[in-house]
């Protein structure tokens, strides 16, 4: 009898708010799953493992890497070219190319509002019409006059990161432009006065 794996060998170190998602079952069997910024895969063990079709892109060779010997391990049968060393603004998937497309603390890191918008619209141009857009990033939600500001969007925040940070009217504003519907409220984590995380989903808006 195989032992029963352990939660941690099952979902591995997912972010708690896409496992969220999939226990809504707004991510489920069948769909084609990007992660646009995959690192080395913390989020996608779960999805390897139940044999979804996965892709991810990083900038980074080492972590791209990381996640095909996790892919080779979990999912022998996926091929190696679904991960590839890319820029998410500059993905070579072709325009709706999957049902769900994840951004898990990446667009923090843009260098400013075009390049933090090349990302935006580079990975919503690889999902579907209907498909989800999962995406978690750093905020000024809740810490608005925690921050000191550098530059444009880019500040400051206690834990001495600079970073891209984005806020609630600014989301509502992208949503609209993309074409896209909040299907959940956004959800903004302060971690211990340091930082703010928020979490925006959204479902891309078939077309008419």
């Amino acid at each position: 009898m195989q032992p029963v794996p352990t939660l941690q060998e099952q979902f591995g170190h997912i972010d708690i708010y896409l496992f969220d998602q999939l226990l809504k079952g707004h991510i489920s069997p069948g769909m084609r799953i990007l992660d646009a910024g995959c690192g080395a895969g913390r989020n996608l063990v779960y999805l390897l493992r139940e044999g979804y079709e996965v892709f991810g892109v990083d900038a980074d060779p080492q972590s791209v890497e990381s996640i095909q010997r996790l892919a080779r391990m979990l999912a022998p049968k996926l091929p190696a070219s679904n991960f590839r060393v890319e820029n998410v603004e500059r993905m070579s998937f072709e325009d709706e190319f999957a049902d769900v497309v994840i951004s898990n603390t990446v667009f923090h890191f843009a260098r400013d509002t075009a390049h933090f918008e090349a990302m935006l619209f580079g990975s919503w141009r690889v999902l579907k019409p209907g498909g989800l857009f999962f995406c978690r990033l750093a905020s000024l939600i809740g810490m608005e006059k925690d921050f000191v500001k550098v530059a444009e969007r880019r500040y400051r925040s206690p834990d001495g990161a600079e970073r891209y940070l984005v806020d609630a009217p600014l989301l509502t504003s992208l949503a609209q432009r993309l074409g896209g519907e909040m299907i959940e409220p956004l959800k903004t984590t302060v971690v211990q006065n340091q930082r703010a995380m928020t979490t925006w989903i959204l479902r891309k808006n078939d077309r008419k």
